[in-house]
């Protein structure tokens, strides 16, 4: 009922054990009448890989699935004697074994408070396993039962990674004892012994290959009398080291660094170049359980562990992972708008959940995700791997679907689209991600930012990936360069080129709209959640003669290299114009047409324009609306003609994104000039209202205020609202019910903060009718 109050108590256990989940009691001030659904949650069990010819196995479905990763501990090991001994009954070593070296214990001091994790930047992830970066030294603490001489004795080290472990392909890896470390090898050197305790610091190279060791430690005497081998009851986790000079992910700058690697949530943008939207997105790359769900997905790519030292071959393979297209990946792409067995692209605004359902379920594919979802995942997975990532929103984004390098628009005798031949699209937005390392593969100065993009779009090399691209490659128009560089160059920089059909039924070209595609290319700001523009990243300025060379050049390599050979005559120029922050979801549509004469003679011409529903993809739902606008224009004059779309005609066709594109087509009298422009824009929703109530302290409750206004004059289905905050509290769903026309909801979340520092409260809303609203808070918790 109206006015209603609901007090639900939850508690979420996904992927946690039970009762580590603080209780979360939510209350509800709804218009109408709704329930709370309960989350289920339970234990992740994870796995151990026991043995390397038995780590795949069949499941349910037809596919193979690989054994999840996992840091289980093993029994307490026993030193293994080779040739085995008696055992003393009296627990001493008889007067025969006595002075042969063997080890008690090992100790990887993988505190996250330690000196390991802290030197290594890996104390923010969850657990005390030791994780590492390439390239670094690090300590460990050997017990042996009697005191180590370096005259008599002969210790050495084993790490193993993979099936099966070749030295030949650094998979298998022996490190020596030293007397002085040196850079880019494996080795170790005692640097304290205190009693039967010794202390060694081991070096890696830069070029290690990453992922996850099992260690053992071998000792004997110089004589070459019998081995006896230990092995750890802890793994070793390898990670790139954007830190080290030598390793080729590394990055010269510590706030970048901050950024890019160590930032667990940042900032995705949406909507169009006009009314750019954002949201806050929890990429929670130290959270419980996302490391090993990161090398699970290694795991399951069929990757040759050998390969896993090359930072290219990694972003190669989890573009083609995080996507489900064809190799049973992680996430289901979905833009049918149709989620009802799954989850709306929408509603997600984390990518812990999504990874720790993948890993939990042997990996079968989430249900489902859009570009952001993808872009938001390969961020995460990125950085928890180390590898500088950011997630980038290209507005007006080309998808050239014949190699033309152009976006092409088929036009029939009467100026009409030909939908069957307008393959090519240009999506309102879409998003994808940069990372950053060297190329040596490729020339020089085509390092640093490579673009690399895990949307199912089109294949590349038979599968459903693309890049890494060298963002410097895209903008000289370089796009012989490896991976993909043509399909990224046409999304960010294509010209759109306007084809008309004749009687015999060849085409012609007859217009060429050379700033279509590519604007307001967008990521989230170092140190803030400001938006920075990186457009120039990507391509010169617009009209520039290096612009033009860079597209020419790119042409040159496309299916039409003879495109830009006739040139066409402009003095009549349209353009759409959006007021302000543009309009709003349940009020009519407001838009300017711009017409300019630029020529000293008068023109004339009449303006065919339609306004079609659109997919933020660039596929379109239907046209709503066409009319015919005739302009006379004297000698230098500019008009400014007002289109409106009214909610009447729009409100039963609104599909994601809320996202139309009005096409203009016309043809200049006196100079038969084609006049061509298409411009997207969306309706902008509401935002969601967080207000913090009470002190943030670890421990301590505290709560929420969630608020959210109805736009539309008619009822809200459905609606569902997911909240979540790392280090505040899991995330869950508060499904409200239907909503009233112009009704307001209050939601007042309870919940205990388990992390100190700042924090963000994340909601999102989803409904049938509304997409793409969502609201955070910043909340800074304090020590207890």
């Amino acid at each position: 009922m109206p006015g209603e109050r609901l007090t639900v108590r939850t508690t979420s256990e996904i992927g946690r054990f039970p009762g580590a989940a603080p209780p979360t009691r939510v209350e509800l001030t709804i218009q109408n009448e709704g329930e709370k659904k309960r989350e289920e949650g339970g234990c992740l069990w994870w796995l151990r890989k026991m043995c390397p010819c038995c780590c795949k196995h069949p499941n349910a479905t037809s596919y193979d699935v690989t054994d999840k990763v996992e840091f289980t501990k093993l029994p307490t090991p026993a030193a293994i004697v080779d040739p085995p001994k008696p055992k003393p009954e009296n627990g001493e070593a008889k007067e025969t074994d006595e002075g042969k070296l063997s080890v008690c214990s090992v100790d990887l001091l993988s505190s996250k408070a330690g000196q390991n994790r802290q030197e290594h930047h890996t104390d923010l992830y969850h657990g005390d396993e030791l994780i590492l970066r390439r390239g670094q030294t690090f300590q460990i603490e050997v017990e042996l039962n009697r005191p180590f001489s370096t005259d008599t004795d002969k210790l050495y080290l084993e790490l193993k990674t993979g099936s099966l472990p070749l030295v030949s392909k650094g998979t298998h890896v022996i490190i020596l004892l030293v007397k002085h470390l040196e850079d880019e090898r494996w080795e170790a050197k005692i640097v304290e012994q205190n009693g039967n305790k010794i202390k060694l610091s081991i070096n890696s190279p830069a070029n290690a290959v990453i992922g996850l060791y099992e260690l053992t430690v071998t000792t004997s005497s110089l004589k070459g009398d019998a081995t006896t081998t230990y092995t750890s009851s802890k793994n070793i986790v390898m990670l790139f080291n954007p830190w080290c000079e030598e390793d080729s992910v590394f990055l010269d700058n510590e706030e970048e660094r901050k950024e890019y690697v160590l930032n667990d949530t940042g900032r995705i943008y949406y909507g169009t170049e006009k009314q750019i939207g954002a949201r806050t997105w929890n990429f929670g790359q130290f959270h419980e359980g996302i490391l090993e769900a990161c090398l699970f997905i290694m795991e399951k790519s069929e990757m040759p562990p050998s390969g896993r030292g090359d930072p290219v071959n990694v972003v190669r393979v989890i573009s083609a992972m995080i996507n489900a297209q064809d190799d049973y990946g992680v996430l289901v792409g979905n833009w049918s708008g149709d989620y009802s067995d799954g989850v709306s692209p929408t509603a997600w605004s984390s990518s812990v959940e999504i990874l720790r359902k993948y890993h939990s379920t042997n990996g079968t594919p989430v249900s489902y995700g859009q570009c952001w979802v993808f872009s938001g995942i390969t961020t995460t997975v990125l950085r928890c791997l180390g590898i500088p990532s950011r997630s980038v929103t290209n507005f007006q984004s080309a998808h050239d679907t014949d190699v033309s390098l152009t976006t092409d628009v088929y036009l029939n005798e009467n100026l009409e689209p030909i939908d069957y031949l307008n393959r090519d699209s240009v999506w309102n937005f879409h998003v994808w991600n940069d990372c950053w390392m060297a190329r040596p593969d490729l020339p020089p100065g085509n390092g640093g930012w490579q673009a690399v993009d895990a949307t199912p779009q089109e294949t590349s090399q038979g599968t459903f990936r693309c890049g890494p691209a060298s963002v410097n490659a895209i903008r000289s128009g370089h796009v012989y360069l490896k991976h993909d560089t043509p399909f990224v160059f046409a999304e960010v920089n294509s010209d759109k080129i306007y084809w008309q059909r004749n009687l015999d039924g060849t085409f012609k070209q007859i217009y060429s709209e050379k700033k279509a595609v590519g604007h307001c290319i967008s990521t989230k700001a170092v140190g803030s959640d400001k938006r920075a523009d990186i457009t120039s990243l990507y391509k010169h300025e617009e009209d520039s003669e290096e612009e033009r060379i860079a597209v020419e050049t790119a042409s040159r390599y496309g299916s039409k290299p003879d495109v830009y050979s006739t040139p066409v005559a402009e003095d009549v120029s349209v353009e759409v114009k959006v007021d302000g922050e543009g309009p709003r979801v349940g009020a009519d549509a407001q838009l300017k047409i711009l017409v300019k004469n630029l020529s000293s003679q008068p023109r004339q011409a009449t303006i065919h324009s339609q306004v079609a529903v659109m997919y933020y993809t660039g596929v379109l739902k239907g046209t709503i609306k066409k009319e015919q606008m005739p302009v006379e224009l004297s000698p230098n004059e500019e008009k400014t003609i007002d289109w409106v779309l009214p909610y009447q005609q729009y409100q039963s066709q609104l599909v994601d994104q809320a996202a139309f594109m009005l096409t203009l087509c016309g043809r200049v009298t006196e100079t038969k000039q084609v006049l061509a422009n298409q411009t997207t824009f969306r309706l902008r929703t509401p935002d969601i209202t967080i207000t913090p109530i009470g002190d943030a302290v670890v421990g301590k409750e505290m709560a929420a205020k969630i608020t959210f206004t109805n736009p539309l004059p008619s009822t809200l289905k459905g609606v569902v609202f997911r909240v979540e905050g790392l280090g505040l509290q899991e995330g869950h769903e508060v499904v409200v019910g239907d909503v009233g026309a112009h009704s307001k909801v209050t939601l007042t979340e309870h919940f205990i903060p388990s992390q100190p520092g700042p924090r963000k409260l994340v909601a999102s809303l989803d409904c049938e009718q509304l997409s793409q609203v969502h609201g955070v808070a910043d909340i800074v918790v304090l020590e207890q």
